[in-house]
């Protein structure tokens, strides 16, 4: 470590000290460390998305699991919604975020070295219809009002990508509203759209509040594309310097990260007990039930070539439907399953 890197970690001391505390369900009493123990810590920025997304119930998984996970390395979680988290991770403030493929198969055309190197979420977007619209299948959405996130976001592209190969074209087939997706939902509940695509755990406040979810977006793409592999959205991203520079601790990163989304398929409760920290109000008891049911196959565990195929599966199609210009140069991923690093 460099003595910039030593003085950086210093700095960062109290919130160490608190994110340490919650890690290893310790007591909130002050935690005294030694300057050689805090010195030899590095402290690794990470992203916490925002209240409303579906990783944002990742540092309270994480705090259920053993301290010794993550014994090489502290924590300071970054706060931010996706884009913020890109110009974070560009400008450096930012160690660890997550990515998508088309994304960053695009950032890659234009030179960035971006690189996945672990398990963060599968795709978890979903169709969702009033209860009593006629709508039965995708299709039938063809010329009505559709709000969705930007068309910036992986959200937006996978959905496209996915729905391209049933026939459908968004852009030309619905008439489309962009926004975040609890604006996208206000427009619903209005009865401004017909449907709306959105993200957990949204699309589950919406079933909660009597709506009814038409499809998702992970299903189409595995029956059109003719895939097994569970439908990745977004890995665990770092710019490819850092990756190099610390290989050992983005290892180690990687496995916490499979620990917490094995936590949360393993004891869904933790989705009841955390429903907080996702932006659910106490009040949306009926969505709350819900989330137990409808997210654990949110969050992946795998790291291996399973997901790599994945990931370059999408790429593909992406560049025949003419979504992106060509292959990156370049693979996406490190190429190194959990363990083996």
């Amino acid at each position: 470590m460099s003595s910039n890197d030593n003085r950086r970690t210093a700095s960062r001391l109290p919130t160490r000290r608190n994110v340490l505390a919650g890690i290893a369900g310790l007591s909130t009493a002050p935690l005294v460390f030694s300057p050689a123990v805090a010195a030899s810590r590095p402290t690794v920025n990470i992203t916490l998305p925002t209240p409303g997304s579906a990783g944002s119930i990742w540092r309270a998984a994480i705090s259920t699991l053993p301290s010794s996970l993550s014994s090489d390395f502290d924590i300071n979680w970054v706060a931010g919604d996706p884009g913020q988290m890109q110009v974070q991770l560009a400008a450096g403030s930012l160690d660890v975020g997550v990515f998508g493929a088309i994304g960053l198969a695009t950032l890659a055309r234009k030179g960035s070295e971006i690189t996945l190197f672990g398990p963060a979420l599968n795709n978890h977007g979903r169709i969702i219809v009033k209860a009593d619209s006629p709508f039965r299948k995708p299709a039938d959405l063809v010329g009505k009002k559709i709000a969705t996130q930007p068309k910036t976001t992986e959200t937006y592209q996978q959905a496209r990508l996915a729905l391209s190969l049933i026939g459908i074209d968004i852009e030309r087939d619905f008439e489309v509203f962009f926004g975040p997706p609890t604006a996208n939902l206000a427009l619903f509940d209005r009865g401004d759209v017909d449907a709306v695509i959105v993200v957990e755990p949204t699309a589950t406040r919406a079933v909660g509040s009597g709506a009814r979810e038409l499809a998702r977006i992970g299903d189409i793409w595995r029956d059109g594309s003719g895939s097994s592999a569970a439908p990745f959205l977004v890995g665990l991203a770092a710019n490819k310097t850092w990756l190099t520079a610390n290989r050992s601790i983005a290892s180690s990163v990687s496995r916490l990260f499979a620990a917490a989304n094995g936590a949360l398929q393993d004891n869904p409760k933790l989705f009841v007990e955390h429903a907080g920290e996702m932006g659910l109000r106490p009040k949306e008891a009926t969505a709350i039930g819900l989330l137990p049911v409808r997210l654990a196959d949110v969050y992946p565990t795998e790291w291996d070539q399973s997901v790599w195929s994945a990931i370059d599966k999408q790429i593909e199609v992406a560049v025949k439907l003419g979504l992106l210009d060509a292959v990156p140069n370049r693979p996406l991923y490190d190429g190194l399953a959990l363990g083996k690093a």
